[in-house]
């Protein structure tokens, strides 16, 4: 009996961004837990600088941010801030409300996890957000022996960004075989105290969709992109570009606003 219940746990394997504690949801163990208001609900993600993107998400995503691919794999990145763990969209625990908030933290703090043993998804919270708690919870996972509509809403949310991620890798398969990635690299030049200008420095260095080899595309293969929306996809990611400006403006008045405090 021992070695038959033990085969119907899940073994939740792989590590995510954010996820402390992540541990299956069941009904045994979270019967009394749920999610509370915290006075910095996007805490968790304030040393994070950049986040994965699907691709549904780069035309809202492209005016607030620019969309890098990065990697063997070119995974679509949104870029939070252009120092490694500084998040320039948290401040103080609170997310900017003027720009876009990527699905991936959306999420939190469920995520889907590979199940090895039985081979699926499992859905898990992490048991170390702030946000989680079995002491009086505002909304609780599970209404009686079912789960909650809070609960339901957040798995019907993780399913829609496991297909969109699913279909972002498909995405960029296409973009891949076609050879549309060329390296790029963002450099900025400041200046000295007295004016002059100072050394340039790079920022970051990554991949981009090659505009000029995607205009060389066959007229049947940009119709089938325009019509499968991966053309719109291209054009968002490159439109995006012109928020590296941004990044810095927004690096240069946090560093002035801390010398001021000091």
């Amino acid at each position: 009996m021992a070695k038959k219940d033990e085969a119907k746990q899940p073994e939740v394997s792989g590590n995510v961004m954010f996820y402390e504690q992540p541990v299956p949801l069941t009904k045994e163990k979270h019967a009394k837990f749920g999610v509370q208001q915290v006075d910095q609900p996007f805490a968790f993600m304030k040393g994070q600088h950049f986040l994965p993107l699907t691709a549904p998400e780069f035309g809202p995503a492209s005016a607030s941010m620019p969309i890098i691919f990065a990697g063997e794999e070119r995974a679509p990145l949104a870029v939070m801030g252009i120092r490694s763990g500084e998040n320039l969209f948290v401040n103080e625990g609170q997310y900017e409300i003027d720009f876009y908030m990527p699905a991936f933290a959306r999420r939190y703090p469920f995520v889907l996890a590979g199940d090895n043993a039985n081979d699926r998804f499992v859905v898990c919270v992490d048991e170390a957000a702030e946000c989680v708690t079995d002491k009086k919870p505002d909304q609780l996972f599970f209404d009686k022996e079912d789960t909650s509509q809070f609960t339901k809403e957040a798995f019907q949310f993780l399913q829609s960004f496991e297909r969109d991620r699913q279909a972002t890798t498909k995405m960029i398969e296409a973009f891949k075989a076609l050879d549309l990635f060329e390296p790029k690299e963002m450099n900025f030049q400041g200046n000295n105290a007295d004016g002059t200008p100072a050394p340039q420095q790079k920022i970051a260095d990554y991949f981009a969709i090659s505009e000029d080899k995607l205009k060389a595309l066959p007229a049947e293969k940009l119709a089938e992109f325009s019509q499968n929306g991966y053309l719109a996809v291209a054009y968002a990611h490159l439109i995006s570009l012109g928020n590296w400006q941004r990044l810095v403006n927004m690096t240069l008045r946090r560093a002035q606003a801390a010398e001021a405090k000091a």
